[in-house]
């Protein structure tokens, strides 16, 4: 199995920094540098660069600049994904981000990893676990997304968490360590302040 093979993989892996061939992220620093330049008109080249970044792009994926990532090829969008300013995605494994999704200002999702063991981190050795990011999730501001954790369907993580474990469907979850608050429901509904009409 190749090294490339490994890492596509949903399984967690341990490999040593140097066996991971630098070709690999080159692409993806060069076409981050090139999207983190474009300007707000030119919606079509950011369209054509996240193209040829992600694994799998949605046509509804949006990206605010600065953003960045290791490798791209492991990051796969399912539906309408917002992602705002200053977001990094550290894709050693696959990251699967469901539609209608909302990633805030600052947000870190990390597969990539370092061994406690003081010894084998000084020798280069890197972990990598996958991460899923179920349909209808709101990542707020600052948090860190650790590999190996699932984020339930319609699930809220409050700003400047740091998600350790799985977060069930349908809760906010605050805090770090990450940790259920209480379900969604109805009283979370807000009320429009206002309508409008729009005229021509």
């Amino acid at each position: 199995m190749t090294v490339l093979e490994i890492m596509k993989m949903n399984k967690e892996y341990c490999l040593r920094y140097d066996e991971i061939p630098n070709e690999l992220q080159i692409k993806a620093k060069t076409l981050c540098w090139e999207y983190n330049q474009c300007s707000p008109m030119e919606d079509e080249k950011r369209k054509e660069i996240l193209e040829k970044l992600l694994g799998t792009y949605h046509p509804l994926t949006f990206i605010e600049p600065s953003f960045r990532c290791d490798y791209g090829f492991n990051i796969h969008t399912h539906g309408l994904t917002l992602i705002n300013y200053n977001c990094v995605i550290l894709d050693t494994s696959p990251v699967n981000i469901g539609a209608n999704v909302f990633i805030a200002p600052g947000v870190c999702i990390a597969c990539a990893g370092h061994p406690i063991d003081v010894a084998q981190r000084n020798e280069g050795i890197c972990t990598s676990k996958a991460i899923t990011i179920g349909d209808d999730v709101w990542i707020g501001a600052n948090s860190t997304v650790c590999g190996g954790v699932t984020i339930g369907k319609g699930s809220v993580i409050g700003a400047g968490s740091v998600v350790t474990k799985d977060i069930p469907e349908g809760v906010v979850a605050v805090g770090n360590p990450c940790r259920v608050l209480r379900k969604v429901t109805e009283a979370d509904r807000v009320e429009l302040s206002a309508t409008y009409s729009k005229t021509i």
